[in-house]
């Protein structure tokens, strides 16, 4: 037999992406509760792998707007804008669920870890330190 064991339709069947989004709203809900006054025009998102890449490996210096493991990007804070078509933006935290999902052996991990960066972006986004954010 080949094909899928669960139907999409049966509430067990979830993707690795859309599990990974709801490990991602569980983890900024604690956040959102505390703060969504001032994170009212903030998105969160979620994007496979990072488009951006270090220029070189061995001694990399991220921006503050980048949270990274080394020469990988685990996620970035993108501030508002105008797009290529004129439009305007809002500012979005970007998650790289690939890189994340390496990092993190267990469900639990996982959750804690995109807890910490959304703390990270957080904090960078409202100017503040990660301990303010999630005190």
């Amino acid at each position: 037999m080949r094909g899928r064991l669960v139907q999409q339709s049966v509430p067990t069947w979830k993707s690795r992406a859309q599990k990974f989004d709801a490990v991602a709203l569980a983890a900024f809900e604690p956040i959102e509760v505390r703060w969504h006054k001032r994170l009212g025009e903030l998105d969160i998102a979620v994007d496979e792998v990072p488009m951006i890449r270090a220029l070189n490996p061995e001694s990399v210096t991220w921006p503050p707007e980048i949270v990274a493991d080394g020469p990988v990007p685990l996620s970035r804070l993108v501030p508002a804008g105008i797009d290529k078509r004129g439009q305007a933006t809002r500012a979005r935290i970007v998650l790289f669920r690939r890189a994340l999902e390496l990092r993190a052996e267990t469900a639990e991990e996982l959750t804690q870890l995109v807890h910490d960066i959304l703390v990270e972006q957080v904090a960078t986004y409202l100017g503040l330190s990660p301990d303010e954010v999630d005190s």
